[in-house]
Parts: structure tokens; sequence; C-alpha cells
């Protein structure tokens, strides 16, 4: 197997870390090593197990030279918050024109007729292809490489028909193909190329089925994933010539050390070929060690397959949000108790100007966290799916108070809890609002909560069991509602943990309603 291990501990001089490249480890030495590493970069060969993820201890990242990630246990690595990433681009062309080329040799049985030349036999009758010019193709997922193979097959003059959910009227017109329903590519196409990524949607999508709608003498080339077509179903189709042949560059189970489908002579065959260039592998190379070297050193997150992405030009701007967003989770995680069934996140202000999607997954880690372990950003979401928790999100360019606000609410099965805050010069995280109670604080690692009632000699009081225990008050922050006598709310900051004799004594004071000690 090969890989590249990473840390951003050791430096070089241009990304801040250091790069080491080691081939033919088996999945034991790699196991042994894997703990000292921040990140790991691989290509299809080595399966990143839950074994190897569970040995990782300070893994970080782990990024995938090349698309696929079926070697790779993405949730695993979710669990253990280590960030996926892949490299969707550096090699499309690479994918798409070894589609182009296998559509050629099936075409004119060029595998078929260069074998039986090197044998010595001169069957020039045998080989009798067909024409792509004026062909119909069918193009099934028209994404980054569907497009260029799209984009190829117009500068063949072949009519190009398009399925894909995603792929809008205005895209299909720059592209020059027609966007059309699956089975209409079914009943028209003379040749069928898939360009799906195999998911519950698209497996077996090539089945007995689907391939009776076909025309008949259709052509298929699938140089996206292994298990998008019944092997079975594709073999008895081709022997009973509804299909006129099959190009294939992937297969259910690899490496294919056999298969039906092989010596079947309408079939053409290679070993995941796709994007086996030597310009495509220095691409994905460069690309995946970019990518990992930036989330390592600055925060960067692209094409991540486990968490929102986070642009180098978002990192900078983000950090004091991220920070925000911590301390919002933090705060509402330690006063919220019971199971928590709603979360609504409501941005305002310029914070509506950046990608909000990792302050929000940062504010559900540490709000969960609150009252599970390993939570983290790259599961977060996926934990409160789990948990039944609906999240909303809501966004105003407008801010109402502040320039730039996060409101946080968390609804229980008992009441409903609000937390605000902000950023004080563009960067200081402060507390602003707390259940309705205006109150400015910034928050500090040991901290009083305390609901009260608003009646004099409250703060006289605690100051003074404070003193008594020789706790220091570094800030002491209070607030009411408009009403005079109702609840209030107080923050307080000391220099040190609370300990549970002196907690008791807060708590029986005949003001205060409830209290909760606050680590930050």
């Amino acid at each position: 197997m090969t890989s590249w291990t990473l840390s951003p501990s050791r430096f070089s001089r241009k990304k801040g870390c250091e790069v080491d490249f080691k081939t033919g480890l088996s999945p034991e030495e790699l196991k042994k090593i894997i703990p000292q590493y921040d990140g790991l970069a691989v290509r299809s060969e080595t399966k990143v197990t839950p074994e190897i993820i569970a040995a990782a201890k300070n893994m970080k990242v782990i990024g995938r030279a090349g698309i696929g990630v079926d070697n790779i246990d993405i949730p695993a690595c979710t669990a253990q918050g280590i960030v996926v990433m892949n490299t969707p681009f550096g090699n499309s062309i690479t994918t798409a024109e070894h589609a182009i080329a296998m559509m050629f040799a099936l075409a004119r049985d060029i595998p078929q007729a260069s074998a039986s030349t090197h044998a010595g036999k001169w069957e020039k009758s045998k080989f009798m292809g067909v024409e792509l010019y004026s062909k119909t193709l069918g193009v099934i997922g028209c994404g980054n490489i569907g497009g260029i193979v799209a984009d190829r097959a117009v500068g063949l003059k072949m009519n190009v028909l398009a399925y894909d959910p995603f792929l809008t009227e205005e895209r299909a017109v720059e592209l020059g193909v027609k966007k059309v329903e699956l089975d209409e590519i079914y009943k028209e196409a003379d040749f069928i190329t898939l360009h799906v990524p195999k998911n519950d949607k698209t497996a077996n999508m090539i089945d007995k089925k689907s391939i009776q709608k076909m025309k008949n003498g259709v052509r298929i080339i699938n140089c996206a994933r292994g298990g998008l077509i019944v092997e079975a179903d594709l073999k008895e189709a081709l022997d009973s010539g509804k299909v006129a042949g099959a190009a294939l560059d992937v297969f259910e189970v690899e490496p294919a050390k056999e298969n039906i489908l092989f010596n079947h002579p309408k079939v053409v065959c290679t070993p995941h070929l796709g994007a086996s260039t030597t310009e495509a592998q220095v691409n994905v190379a460069l690309q995946v060690a970019e990518q990992m070297a930036d989330y390592l050193v600055t925060g960067a997150v692209v094409n991540a397959l486990n968490m929102p992405s986070i642009s180098a030009e978002d990192a900078p701007r983000l950090k004091p949000y991220l920070k925000l967003g911590e301390q919002l989770g933090q705060f509402a995680g330690q006063i919220t108790e019971g199971a928590i069934e709603n979360i609504t996140i409501d941005y305002e202000g310029s914070v509506t100007d950046i990608n909000t999607d990792p302050i929000t997954s940062t504010i559900i880690a540490n709000l969960l966290g609150a009252q599970m372990d390993t939570v983290n950003m790259v599961n977060a979401l996926q934990i409160a799916e789990a948990r039944g928790i609906k999240i909303s999100q809501s966004y105003s360019k407008t801010p109402q108070l502040w320039r730039s606000m996060i409101d946080l609410k968390i609804k229980t099965g008992k009441r409903e809890r609000n937390v605000t805050g902000t950023l004080f010069t563009g960067k200081e995280p402060r507390i602003v609002n707390v259940e309705g109670v205006e109150i400015e604080a910034a928050l500090t690692p040991h901290m009083l909560f305390i609901r009260n009632k608003d009646q004099p000699g409250m703060i006289g009081a605690l100051g003074t069991l404070l003193a008594d225990a020789g706790q220091n008050i570094a800030d002491f922050r209070l607030g009411r509602k408009e009403q005079k006598g109702g609840t209030a709310v107080c923050l307080v900051s000391v220099d040190a943990a609370i300990d549970d004799a002196l907690f008791k004594d807060i708590e029986s004071l005949p003001h205060v309603e409830s209290a909760k000690r606050l680590k930050f």
C-alpha cells in the first residue's frame, strides 16, 4: 500500500508540514506507526479500516488522492472527529477521456481485432463496427466527468441526452445536450455511459428490468463505480444480443481476478484505469497534499465528505465566530437540563456574509458535548440526527441590536432557553442575552450562572459568601427583565473552581432560584 503521513509539528518551508512517504506497508505496520501522525493521504489500495482509525489517536484529516473513498471507513472517521477529503477534480479529464476511448474501442472492436491480428489472423470481415457520428449517447450523471464526456461527444457530432437530477437547463444548453429523464435515455440511446457515484439510489441501476427498456443493440460503458450494473443480468443480455457490447473499467468486486464477463467476445475490460495517467496521478497527489496541509495549518476545509467546507479566505474570518459558537454551545449545554428536542440558530448581520455551516457544527458539537462524550465538529450533526433532534436556522442581513449576532434557542420537554452572542471589535466573543435578559459578559474558565429573585440583598449576600470562602470575584454581571421584582440573571466570574460545599451554600441563599457552575 502507498500512503503519505503529515504532521504540522514538523515544519517544511512551504506549508508548515513535513511529509513522510511510505510504500509497501502492511496493515499491521500502518497501524503501528499511525498514532504519531496528524494526517494520512492514501490512494485506492490502502484500506483505512476502523482498526486503523482507532489507532490514529492524533489523526485530524485523511485525504484520498482520487474520487472514490470505498477504501476509507467514513462513519468511523466521523465518529472520531477525523475530516475525510477527496480530490474530485484532479482526474476528471483523464477519466472522461478513458470513457471516450472505451466507447471507440467498443464501437470498432479494437481490442478483439488487435488480439486477432497479433495472433496472425486477418479477420477483416469479422470485426464490422459502427460509427459514432450521429449516434445517440445517453450520459447518466452529468457532473464533472459526465460533463466532459458530453462535451467531447458533442464534438464527435453525436446526439447527447443527459440525465442528472442536479443538471440545470442552463448548463445543458451550455454543454449542447438535451436534459431528459432516465427512461428516455434507456429508450433512445445507442450508447449509454455511467458517471454516477454508487449509493442506495444508483446501486444495481442497470439490471434486467432497465435493460429491457433499452434499444436492441445498445452498447454500455461504465468507467464510474463497480456495482452500478448487475453483472449477471448484463451477461444474459450480451448472450441474447439485446446488448451489442459493454466496455467496463470497474467491477463489483475489485481487484477483479475473475468475473463472469471475462473472455466474453462482446466485452472490453480494463483494470480500473480511469484515473491512470501520469498527469492525473500527479494532479491528485498535489491536490490532496495541498488540501490537507491547508487544513492542518490554516483550518481551511476543501472537498470534505463529512463536514462543511471552509475556504482559505473564510478561515481567518470564521475563527472568531467559531470561538463564539463554541462558547454559545458550551454555555447553553451547561444550563440545559433534559433531552433536547429542537435547536434553532438565528444569524443576523455581517455573520450572514460568510459560510455559517461550520459555525452551526461548532455550536451543536459544544451544546451536545455538555451532555455526552465523543461529540465533535465532524460528527455533531450526525449525532443530533440520530437522537431525533430537529435543527433549524434562519438568516437576516439586517441586525436588530448588534452589527453581528447569533441567537441560540434550545427546546426541551420542559422549557425553552436562549443564549445570544456577538463579537466586540469584530473578534472578542460576548454573551449579550440569556433567556430574554440583556446581560453583557465575557466568558472565563470558572463562572457561576444564577437565576434569582429581583430583590435587594442578592449581590451583598453572594459577595459575602464568596469572600468568606476566599473566592475572588473577577467580574459580576446582573440583569433583569423589565418588570421589577421578577426573575433576574447574574453571571459571576471567579478566579478558581467553586467546590461542592461552597456551591451548596450558594444554592441555599434565599434569593437564589437556581444556580449552575460553568467551565469554559
